[in-house]
């Protein structure tokens, strides 16, 4: 009995100058300090959909123009335009699809192959207050009206960012067999 004590004493010593070897306390600083620069305030803030699936954890440009002008969101941008997806959206695109229309999703390939090209915030922005069919040719109702009354500037371009950033990232959206025409 006595020589298990002692055993365990020794075991103990051993183990303490092992925990405060400089080495150790080196390894257990850089442990601790890399796993606040992992998990900072600014990470854990971002919506989990935003950073696990549209990959934005700081702003993005995305494009605002046919001439290729970019503007930068954040994902609180983002944050905010997939809530307003949710509140108004959802119902008719689940998933970036197209229940009234379903031939045509909310793709980058299907939003880009249609008159005019609504992969950009500026023409989806302006499809939205002013909803036509695909090929432009007329005013559709499938797709409510969003005034300005409704929905300020700075909330329909967070929608149609989420939507861009969606179609460009998000795993699913839309379907797989949609092509330009």
């Amino acid at each position: 009995m006595a020589t298990k004590f002692i055993k365990i004493i020794q075991s103990v010593r051993t183990l303490r100058h092992q925990l405060f070897s400089g080495a150790f306390l080196l390894a257990a600083v850089f442990a601790i300090s890399t796993s606040f620069l992992i998990s900072s305030p600014a990470q854990a803030a971002i919506d989990d959909y935003v950073r696990r699936y549209l990959k934005v954890t700081e702003p993005i440009p995305l494009k605002v123009d046919e001439l290729g002008q970019t503007k930068k969101f954040t994902p609180e941008d983002l944050r905010q335009g997939k809530e307003l997806f949710k509140e108004n959206c959802i119902n008719c695109h689940v998933g970036g699809k197209n229940i009234p229309f379903p031939p045509v999703s909310l793709s980058l390939n299907a939003l880009g192959a249609a008159a005019p090209a609504r992969d950009n915030i500026n023409n989806l922005v302006q499809f939205m207050r002013q909803p036509m069919t695909y090929d432009g040719s007329e005013e559709t109702f499938w797709c409510r009206q969003v005034t300005e009354r409704w929905m300020p500037q700075q909330q329909v371009e967070q929608l149609a960012a989420f939507i861009l950033r969606a179609a460009e990232k998000a795993p699913g959206w839309g379907t797989a067999n949609d092509r330009r025409r």
